[in-house]
């Protein structure tokens, strides 16, 4: 015999077809498989790093506070560097300080009762992130403390550059000599870095004191003149864009931990720590963890099909030699020479697939990532991919091996009796295994929907890939791969007989030898059916994350566009804002909204308002979360709005004058009733309404409201105003006296009167009787009313004021039922409160739509009735439930109940669908307003864009491809040796008459119920499939389930057209393969009396 290394050389070249095949299988396997790893760990990589380059300065950031003076700044300062700098080793480390001083009156209002107050401070780097305006930045001065101000303090309080003044401390009356030497801006107010210090970013305080500030200075004169008793902020920023993914949980321990350390340093024992990093590194550590077990579904289900594929090519080589190995064997080559034989052909076409397969690789990925990302994700081959390829290719290798290992004990006349009419079903079938893998799927399937992820808690309590349910949809769609081969025989039965009832000889024949030999396309027909199911889950798995991820920016954004900003802004005032931001580009429609925590019959809940009226264009709700359309729910909100037409205001004033009378029966008491207030709740034409507050004191006296900060310096009010209410506070000092109010006219500051409207009368409510009241009119000016004196109490028993209510209503309305008191219901004017609650809590409460029921409500008793009911509330936190009220209606609510108006805490901003990013940019160019801009179009472009997601598609693409490639080429193989091993038996139906179009017509019918059967066994296996696995792989980057829950996405158009060009394709191979057999002789054939 020849040397074993020739032996299987030439071995292996008298079969060039096959080994062909066994080349491009296992090429096509190392090289998607390795380039799925690469492309898993670069997109991980990728996500780590991008995720890691945007993390705001407020998340990254950790804010040591330390109490400080002079002596112990120096030694506090170095400690906590030290510890920072060990603490983020590897990382740079950007550490700034600051600091604020105490209160100092106002120049010239030392000696007032209520002064405004100024602070100092100091900022390490401030002139890296403000520009100078005017002036210079202040010097180490220290007899004259040079100062630099905000352009806001510059304009509140008229200082400007040059300016020198005395200031005077609160505390320790010590005297400071200023000199304003500079003006400066900002360059990003909202920016993170000032998170804790609202004072440099608004340049004033509004509280107890008007406080403004503060006024900057070098850090030295700060630690010389202003430390004592006060403290030091550090501020340490790292740089992360260089961590890599296996610190990240190390680091998030470290830092968790460093408020601990910290203390046991000379110099840090008082030192207390802010940060939310160690939080964000855990979310990002497990966003790692669930994109690579996702990214482990689409390699699982490629492995599997390649090895499927392999081993096919194997099986049909080792069956093609089945005749040569029995001869081999009686010329007495042993059991162990064959095997050898087999590895050596098996390693000689493995080996130089490994090599191959890496650069190949990098190509394809490029490919598949420029059209299935939106974000480029860079890919290189290093030796791990080496490594890869060199177990996939020995892994090849032995899948190989083991076919031909069955046959090396068969005798020659053992083989020759084998061949014959083959077995319906297969020895694994035969055995009951494909039941044994439905088990195992199910099981699978079933923790995959029990847990909701691939990613679950291990023993030791972190989180873990679980390897059962990564490889669950693998092996299901293996599974019902090889449960849909129990119906190849019965089919092929069935069709034998109706073909047979035909005259035609092809179908007849066709169907008979599929019939006779099932087992020969149970094979192709499996590997087919995977190929079609991975295909179809695939492009189910990308069209379902695509569409989740539409709809979880949807829900999340609420509307098109949800802005928040402070109750009180000197640039843009609380009624400037619905014109400033109706004429944003793009808007629409708009809607003051009020979100906050709350209760309802002692379930917590958030709360949401909007006006009702603009629901049905701006709330974003997904049509499946609730059994009524946004229009029905916004009816049923709206439909309970009481009439409060409030004061009709004419023109266009920014002024109002209000012309009161107050009186009291003891003068002794004039200095507790002089202090009573008035509020006048002023109203827009959006509706949105804001209290002016003000002190008309005793006696007859008019008093000018000045408008204009309710719009800002950028604002502009939306008319016509009117006044909702008037309410008067009535004192109830320990021992009182009789009381009167009276509001005799409202003006304009042009000298327009504010009056009634027509058909409408002035109700009027209180909110106790401690202060009995003796009478209401409104017979002179607007109304009038009197209050006796309150009961004696003990001087240490200090109670609120007592509010009168005035506001106009219906003119047949009972005036009895328009308010409500304290632990009683709404009256009946207003009626139920109409909300729409979710799921949970509705479940809780036991409550459906159309059930009016008495409960708790915000800490009152109320009436409400069920409008609708949600499986989830756009704009509001996954996962809480919560409560959706009419803008208008729940504002007549507080009136009416005697409660404090809520005033905004977002607008919500309507585009009809179109892009929002241009009125977010235009917000953007106002940092003034500090508004903070949900935008559903960002919100949409970043989950689109996120490399984990975009990773994931890729893979899924790169795994769709290959399995179409494996099919492709097992079909191939398998009709091509097919077609050759039944050479003679065509050639005897040529020779018997039977024309070329029959012969064609005879293989089409074979491989047409090969092809049907397998692209119908293949979407019904994805459909199942993807219904069962595809909802509880599509996560959020932290394990967690998608709100609004995931709907599945077949998209039949594309799998159509997937199953016609597949089904094209292959018929296109039977027609080449026909015409090959045409072009060869009948006559040769015969002669050679052999099928080889």
């Amino acid at each position: 015999m020849p040397r074993p290394t020739a032996l299987v050389v030439r071995r292996a070249l008298s079969e060039p077809l096959l080994l062909v095949a066994v080349f491009g299988a296992i090429l096509l396997a190392t090289t998607t498989l390795v380039g799925l790893s690469v492309y898993a760990t670069s997109v991980v990589d990728a996500g780590v790093r991008r995720t890691l380059e945007t993390v705001p300065v407020e998340t990254a950031g950790t804010v040591v506070n330390a109490p400080v003076h002079a002596g112990t700044f120096a030694a506090t300062d170095r400690a906590l560097r030290a510890q920072l700098a060990e603490t983020y080793a590897g990382l740079p480390v950007a550490v700034t300080v600051s600091g604020q001083s105490g209160s100092y009156a106002m120049p010239g209002q030392e000696r007032g009762s209520r002064p405004e107050l100024l602070r100092f401070g100091t900022q390490q780097g401030l002139a890296e992130h403000a520009r100078l305006v005017r002036g210079a930045w202040p010097g180490t001065r220290t007899e004259t403390v040079e100062a630099a101000i905000s352009g806001t303090v510059a304009r509140d309080t008229g200082m400007a550059v040059g300016d020198s003044f005395t200031v005077e401390g609160r505390l320790d009356k010590s005297k400071v000599r200023v000199k304003i030497v500079g003006v400066f801006e900002l360059r990003e107010p909202r920016s993170g870095r000032w998170a804790g210090q609202p004072l440099l970013t608004r340049g004033v305080e509004i509280g107890g004191y008007v406080t403004h500030g503060p006024l900057m200075m070098a850090e030295p004169v700060f630690l010389d003149r202003f430390v004592a008793g006060t403290s030091a902020s550090w501020l340490a920023v790292p740089d992360l864009r260089s961590l890599p993914r296996e610190r990240l949980r190390p680091l998030a321990t470290e830092v968790g931990a460093l408020q601990g350390v910290l203390r046991t340093r000379p110099g840090c024992e008082g030192c207390s720590l802010s940060t939310r990093l160690p939080e964000r590194l855990n979310q990002l550590a497990t966003a790692t963890l669930v994109a690579r077990s996702t990214m482990l579904v689409p390699v699982l289900q490629l492995l599997l099909l390649a090895a499927y594929a392999l081993t096919l090519t194997a099986r049909l080589l080792a069956d093609h030699r089945r005749t040569e190995t029995a001869l081999l064997r009686s010329r007495g080559a042993g059991a162990v020479r064959l095997a050898l034989l087999a590895a050596g052909e098996a390693l000689l076409v493995a080996l130089p697939c490994a090599a191959l397969a890496p650069p190949l690789a990098l190509p394809l990925l490029r490919a598949v990532n420029a059209g299935a990302s939106d974000t480029p994700i860079d890919v290189g081959v290093d030796l791990a991919a080496y490594v890869v390829a060199v177990a996939v290719a020995l892994g090849c290798a032995v899948l190989m091996t083991l076919p031909a290992l069955g046959g090396t004990r068969r005798t020659y006349v053992a083989e020759q009796t084998a061949r014959g009419r083959g077995q319906r079903y297969g020895p694994l079938q035969r055995a009951g295994a494909d039941v044994a893998l439905l088990g195992v799927a199910a099981l699978a399937v079933w923790q995959l929907r029990h847990y909701g992820a691939p990613v679950t808690a291990t023993a030791g309590g972190e989180l873990g890939i679980d390897p059962l349910i990564v490889a669950g949809p693998a092996v299901a769609l293996l599974c019902g791969g090889v449960i849909g081969l129990r119906v190849v025989p019965p089919v092929s039965r069935i069709a034998e007989r109706l073909a047979s009832r035909r005259a035609d000889l092809a179908p007849a024949l066709g169907a008979w030898q599929v019939s006779r030999r099932p087992g020969r396309y149970s094979g192709p027909a499996l590997l087919l059916t995977m190929a079609i199911a991975i295909g179809v889950v695939s492009m189910a798995t990308t069209a379902t994350w695509r569409d989740s991820q539409e709809d979880q920016a949807r829900h999340q954004a609420g509307a098109d566009l949800r802005v928040a900003a402070p109750p009180e802004n000197a640039e843009l005032g609380p009624l400037g804002r619905a014109a400033a931001y109706a004429s944003l580009p793009g808007v629409t429609s708009l809607s003051p909204a009020y979100q906050s925590g709350t209760e309802l019959a002692g379930a917590e809940a958030t709360l949401l308002a909007v006006d009702g009226s603009e629901l049905p264009g701006m709330l974003k709700l997904r049509p499946d979360l609730s059994d009524e359309t946004v229009g029905a729910l916004a009816r049923g909100l709206t439909a309970a709005r009481p009439r409060l037409p409030g004061l009709t205001v004419p023109g266009r004033p920014e002024r109002l004058l209000v012309r009161t009378r107050l009186t009291v029966e003891d003068p002794g008491l004039t200095e507790v009733y002089g202090n009573a207030a008035l509020t006048l709740t002023v109203v827009d034409a959006e509706g949105v309404r804001y209290p002016v507050r003000f002190l008309p004191g005793l006696g007859e006296r008019e008093t000018a409201l000045d408008l204009t900060p309710l719009r800002g310096r950028n604002g502009r009010l939306s008319y016509p105003l009117t006044v909702a209410a008037i309410v008067a506070d009535v004192p109830l000092p320990t021992r009182g006296t009789g009381f009167g109010v009276a509001v005799l006219g409202v003006t304009t500051g042009e000298g327009a009167r504010v009056t009634v409207p027509e058909g409408t009368k002035l109700a009027h409510g209180v909110t106790t009787t401690t202060a009995k009241e003796r009478g209401f009119a409104t017979g002179e000016g607007l109304f009038s009313a009197s209050f006796a004196a309150p009961p004696v109490r003990d001087p240490f028993d200090a109670v609120a004021p007592q509010r009168l209510t005035v506001t106009p209503v219906a003119e047949d309305a009972d005036e009895g039922t328009v308010f409500s008191g304290e632990g009683t219901p709404q009256g009946a004017y207003l009626g139920p409160l109409p909300v729409v609650l979710t799921a949970d809590l509705a479940a809780r409460l036991r409550l459906t739509t159309g059930t009016t029921s008495k409960l708790t409500f915000d800490r009152r008793t109320t009436v409400v009735r069920v409008a609708g009911i949600v499986d989830g509330l756009p704009g509001t936190a996954p996962g809480v439930p919560a409560v959706l009220l009419d803008w208008q209606t729940m504002q007549a609510w507080d009136l009416l109940t005697h409660h404090t108006l809520r005033v905004p805490t977002e607008w919500w901003l309507g585009t009809g669908g179109a892009e929002t990013t241009g009125a977010a940019a235009e917000l953007g160019r106002h940092p003034g307003w500090e508004t903070t801009v949900v935008d559903l179009s960002s919100l949409a472009e970043g989950l689109r864009d996120d490399p984990l997601a975009g990773g994931l598609r890729g893979a899924l693409t790169l795994g769709f491809l290959a399995a179409l490639a494996f099919a492709v080429l097992g079909f191939v193989v398998n009709a091509a040796v097919a077609a050759r091993e039944r050479t003679a038996e065509f050639a005897i139906l040529r020779a018997l008459g039977v024309g070329f179009r029959q012969v064609f017509a005879l293989l089409a019918v074979e491989q047409a119920f090969l092809i049907g059967l397998s692209l119908a066994a293949g979407t019904a296996v994805a459909v199942v499939v993807a219904s069962l696995v595809v909802p509880y792989i599509v996560l959020t980057g932290q394990a967690a389930a998608v709100t609004p829950r995931v709907l599945l996405d077949i998209p039949w158009a594309a799998t159509l057209g997937l199953l016609v060009t597949v089904a094209v394709l292959l018929f296109a191979i039977v027609a080449v393969l026909a015409r090959v057999l045409r072009r060869r002789g009948a006559g040769g054939v015969l002669r050679i009396g052999e099928d080889r």
